[in-house]
């Protein structure tokens, strides 16, 4: 099989049909179209974004960021010396990004398709690497990342612009393990996947959205281990797929995701070209335009490849919520902060506090403002509730209890209700042998009641009272699920125990001691809720009460109505807030929300949740606070 590319302008196009199993391409092989960029060495090529405008880019060391009309005319450039070329739609303007070789710093510029004209640059920082290439995403809510590829297996992901606009200062995200020869980068924004080079293995697929984990599959391996006859070069999307540029061997493999793996689909050998060097493609009506160039004699050459084959179905994009506050992150490294509660002050609703657990340390203490206030090293806690109204050495307290792993017991908090202040009251021992999650209920005699569970699955349920000035649990139920639970929450108005087998499903249960323990199915794990299950909570309102779910899976939150039928009224996620500085949320375990108004962007109330991948920068972990009305406005809720 062959792509042809021909020199003589007069030659009629040769038509040549590809077939791969179940998959059929053509490609159109024309004259070259750009010979007056013959005497140009670029290094980098690329078609302006879809819908913007007809022209192409080219960086080159020599005449910098150039411009061209289909004729391969110069129509405006942006002066400098620059290696590396990406564009994205901005507005009414276009976002290219290029590595600037004299500055040795990362360039974001913006060019009016109209008017041709160019803007002044942003800068990244200079970093402490050599950049070899650079790419640009868009995610499901219109934010903008870049990506640098560097030596010896350096990268990064930059936040470079939101809401329309490039940011003034661009923020590093996260860093990237990535291969140790790899010089060319491509996003697919729609499938969120990034593709990077090893010049001598092959071409790698990463997740490319800002909360996912650092993890690869491969795409293609060069020989004996895959098709690719001597080096993996330059890549270009096409819908569905990858086309990548062996630059030793002059040939082009196309590729087709199907499922979790990618298939070859064709190879095309470049008869004619010595050096191919760098690749663009853009998809027209009339099928594929492919730009390659020739290092050999700097010419370029374009060519129509007409490949009919099924795009990668894609779930449609999640709303987003912003959040507009994070805390502090918890005092310890790695998988630490777990589980938030909301505390509310019964006079002054901006004193209200939220309790996270550092299931490494102990017990973290933020104000509205997400400042830590208070940590009580007190051992691995897991789980945390609270609740208010609880008689102790002869004043109220209010109690936050929370499951202690080290001990398997329960830890005891009185929370001053003036000052906020938490201090440890008590430790109740548990029948558990390896206690993980628990939530509190409180009847409506007054009693106070715990349930916590085991990783068997096993729930025991305890009644606390005061003795003197501490705090002591009595069990009075025990219940069980078939696998491993954690996450659980109690309505109690309705005196109800929502529970969450982690793959399996949300349960519901009589939360009474003296009832007994049936459960019933309030969602099972599937197209809405994506295992493990984790965090539960209650939003309690006006006439709309609604069950909020982490699902782990897919790093999104399902809101369901808290009453029979449980019908699900939508799933988020939580995004980056540019302007904030804050990343988004991701990998979360606990969360908890409140209706109550606790004064200014919180008149409606207060989702909290726990960010697993702390990003922007990266640090321990820490928790995300996010306007209740935000999620009812992205949901449409009632």
């Amino acid at each position: 099989m062959t792509f042809l590319f021909k020199r003589k302008p007069r030659l009629l196009p040769l038509l040549v049909c590809l077939t791969a199993g179940s998959v059929q391409a053509a490609v159109e092989i024309s004259p070259p179209l750009l010979r007056s960029w013959t005497a140009s060495k670029a290094q980098a090529l690329s078609y302006l974004p879809a819908g913007t405008a007809d022209e192409r880019l080219a960086a080159s060391k020599r005449e910098g960021l150039l411009l061209l009309d289909k004729q391969g005319k110069t129509l405006s450039r942006a002066t400098g010396s620059f290696v590396g070329l990406d564009s994205r739609a901005l507005g009414d303007q276009v976002l290219v990004a290029s590595h600037d070789e004299k500055k040795q710093q990362v360039a974001l510029f913006s060019v009016n398709p109209q008017s041709h004209e160019w803007q002044s640059p942003i800068y990244l920082p200079a970093r402490d690497y050599a950049v070899n290439g650079v790419c640009l995403y868009r995610d499901e809510a219109n934010t903008i990342y870049l990506f640098t590829v560097g030596e010896e297996g350096k990268g990064e992901q930059w936040l470079v612009a939101a809401d329309s606009q490039r940011l003034n200062e661009p923020r590093l995200v996260r860093s990237l393990p990535l291969p140790p020869n790899a010089e060319f980068c491509q996003v697919d924004d729609a499938t969120q996947q990034l593709f990077v080079n090893e010049e001598n293995v092959g071409w790698w697929a990463y997740p490319a959205h800002a909360e996912a984990e650092a993890s690869r599959v491969p795409v293609a391996m060069i020989e004996p281990f895959g098709e690719i006859k001597q080096a993996a070069g330059a890549m270009a999307l096409v819908p569905g797929g990858l086309l990548g540029l062996d630059p030793e061997a002059a040939q082009l493999h196309l590729y087709q995701q199907q499922g979790k793996r990618w298939v070859p689909v064709a190879g095309l050998s470049l008869k004619g070209l010595v050096e191919p060097e760098h690749l663009a493609l853009r998809q027209t009506p009339q099928g594929l335009q492919v730009l390659v160039q020739d290092g050999d004699n700097n010419q370029l050459f374009e060519g129509a490849l007409d490949w009919k084959v099924t795009p990668v179905a894609v779930p449609a994009a999640l709303p987003v919520v912003r959040p507009i506050v994070q805390t502090d992150p918890v005092v310890s490294q790695g998988d630490a902060a777990d589980d938030p509660a909301i505390w509310l002050h019964p006079q002054q609703p901006e004193l209200s506090r939220v309790l996270g657990t550092n299931k490494k340390n102990g017990l973290e203490v933020y104000d509205l403002q997400g400042h830590r206030v208070q940590h009580l090293p007190v051992g691995r806690l897991n789980n945390v509730d609270v609740r208010p109204g609880f008689a102790l050495g002869g004043r109220t307290v209010d109690l936050a209890v929370a499951t202690h792993r080290d001990h398997n017991s329960l830890s005891v908090f009185s929370i001053d209700r003036a000052s906020g202040e938490v201090r440890e009251v008590g430790e109740i021992a548990t029948s558990l042998k390896d206690i993980y999650g628990l939530c509190l209920f409180k009847a409506p005699s007054g009693d106070i009641y715990s349930f916590a569970n085991d990783q068997d699955g096993t729930f025991v349920q305890h009644r606390l009272f005061a003795k003197g000035s501490r705090v002591e649990g009595e069990q009075v139920r025990q219940l069980k699920v078939p696998t491993q639970p954690e996450g659980c929450v109690a309505d109690d108005r309705r005196q109800r125990l929502f529970l969450g087998e982690e793959d399996v499903a949300v349960w519901a249960v009589d939360a009474r001691p003296d009832q007994p323990a049936t459960l019933s199915s309030v969602i099972k794990v599937g197209d809405r809720v994506h295992d493990d299950i984790e965090g539960l909570a209650l939003y309690q309102g006006q006439g709309h009460d609604y069950l909020v779910i982490s699902s782990q899976g897919n790093d999104s939150y399902v809101v369901l109505d808290a009453e029979p039928p449980y019908a699900v009224r939508g799933v988020f996620r939580v995004g980056v807030n540019a302007v904030a500085g804050i990343d988004g949320a991701s990998e979360t375990d606990g969360l908890e929300v409140t209706s109550a108004n606790l004064g200014g962007p919180w008149s409606q109330g207060m989702l909290v949740v726990q960010d697993g991948r702390k990003r922007m920068p990266e640090q321990s972990q820490n928790y995300k606070f996010i306007p209740w009305a935000e999620v009812a406005k992205a949901l449409q809720l009632p």
